[in-house]
């Protein structure tokens, strides 16, 4: 009986003692879970989840908005949104400075498709909700059409989308 209750004793006395002790307390740099809505574009970015949410975040952040039109199966798509996330530059500048969303459908919103509906398309909208018309790509028929050596053209076009933002507004 003496040496069972010294056993007890002597557990309750170990987790005690265990219990007691600070844990050890590691600084860790924040670190964002990857999120569904980015559909490979760049996971650790927060993406807007509708068009109407984008404009708000947008308007009360007065941050550019960037829409991404594209398909999931579209091999253009696929290609711009391979050179798109592994772009540093580009991650940044929409982490910091941009709204960011990626659609794979159409919005009821005609400004957003003002050359047409084709993937993939990459609109900027400067808070004021004013699509930014006078900022495309290289091409004449398809002038929000970008293509994977494009990306340097479409980080320069993101630049000048915050250059115009500070300059108007």
């Amino acid at each position: 009986m003496l040496k069972g209750l010294l056993s007890v004793l002597l557990v309750l006395g170990t987790l005690t003692s265990t219990m007691g002790k600070p844990e050890k307390t590691t600084v860790k740099k924040e670190k964002r879970v990857p999120q569904t809505l980015s559909r490979g574009w760049g996971d650790q970015l927060i993406w807007a989840q509708t068009y109407e949410e984008a404009l708000f975040w947008s308007r009360s952040r007065n941050k550019p908005l960037m829409v991404i039109f594209h398909l999931e199966d579209c091999p253009h798509s696929l290609a711009m949104k391979k050179a798109f996330a592994e772009d540093k530059e580009i991650q940044k500048l929409a982490d910091e400075e941009f709204i960011v969303l990626n659609l794979m459908y159409e919005t009821t919103d005609k400004h957003l498709s003002p050359d047409g509906q084709y993937v993939p398309r990459i609109i900027l909208v400067d808070p004021s909700m004013t699509v930014r018309a006078d900022i495309t790509g290289r091409y004449s028929n398809r002038m929000y059409a970008y293509e994977p050596n494009d990306i340097k053209l479409l980080l320069s076009n993101m630049q000048r989308a915050l250059k115009f933002l500070k300059t108007e507004l």
